[in-house]
């Protein structure tokens, strides 16, 4: 099974950039978008021609923010939105699909935002969002995947003591609460098979950061301990471009 997780920055604005053609060319059986900035019947219209998937939405009450998306080969056995509390679920940010092995969550994390403004709230959205999937995890292994909005490790970021405590993804606040994701034992996919390679998945569009590699690791695939043992490859896609985000790739074996 090969999944795909890809903050688009924009569902529409990476259709116009060779979206179908990797799409086609990666043949994922799961493929899960974060920032999709449109209303469901927008990213239904701007996929319409890309067959062979079951596509469900998530989107944020403010348009043209946010917003979620999974295409699927295999029909889910069942989909849910949002994590079922009102102050958390504005903004289309999580879509939830059971198969028979797992559940799958799809998340786009809130950002802190400049000058931290939104830290506090992060704070709080960590926490909620980790019962959530342990709750799921009671049920079913979990597969998370999407932009989590945080670089865990000084290696997952290239300029660490620049960013630390300053920057939105790299605060002690931000670590801490994925720390306390991995205490509960799941796998960070990409560092379980590769523990010392520097990629990244972000960089911003200033300066040339990416002509420069000056970025983050911000996405991610993390699965419960129950599948460590059928993860095949983790890896970063840096090649593709379309997003200031690149696609993350999981292969797990059945």
């Amino acid at each position: 099974m090969i999944l795909i997780s890809w903050n688009v920055n924009g569902i529409r604005a990476v259709m116009q950039k060779g979206f179908a053609e990797f799409l086609k060319d990666i043949s994922a059986d799961i493929v899960c978008l974060q920032e999709t900035k449109a209303q469901p019947d927008q990213v239904m219209t701007a996929l319409n021609g890309i067959d062979g998937y079951h596509i469900y939405c998530n989107s944020a009450q403010r348009k043209g923010y946010s917003g979620t998306a999974i295409l699927s080969r295999t029909e889910p056995l069942s989909v849910q939105f949002d994590l079922g509390l009102a102050e958390h679920d504005q903004e289309g940010r999580v879509i939830a699909v059971q198969f028979d092995g797992f559940h799958l969550v799809n998340v786009y994390t809130p950002n802190s935002g400049s000058e931290l403004k939104r830290l506090d709230y992060r704070n709080h959205w960590d926490r909620d969002f980790l019962a959530y999937i342990k709750q799921l995890e009671n049920a079913k292994p979990v597969v998370l995947c999407g932009d989590l909005n945080v670089a865990h490790q000084a290696i997952d970021l290239a300029r660490p003591k620049e960013n630390y405590n300053k920057s939105a993804g790299y605060t002690q606040i931000e670590i801490d609460g994925m720390d306390n994701i991995i205490a509960t034992g799941l796998v960070d996919t990409f560092r379980y098979k590769n523990p010392d390679t520097v990629k990244y998945s972000w960089w911003s569009y200033r300066a040339g950061a990416r002509r420069r590699n000056i970025g983050w690791r911000i996405d991610y695939f993390l699965v419960s301990p129950e599948l460590k043992d059928k993860i095949d490859y983790a890896d970063i896609l840096c090649e593709v471009g379309g997003s200031d985000h690149c696609p993350v790739i999981l292969g797990l074996n059945s």
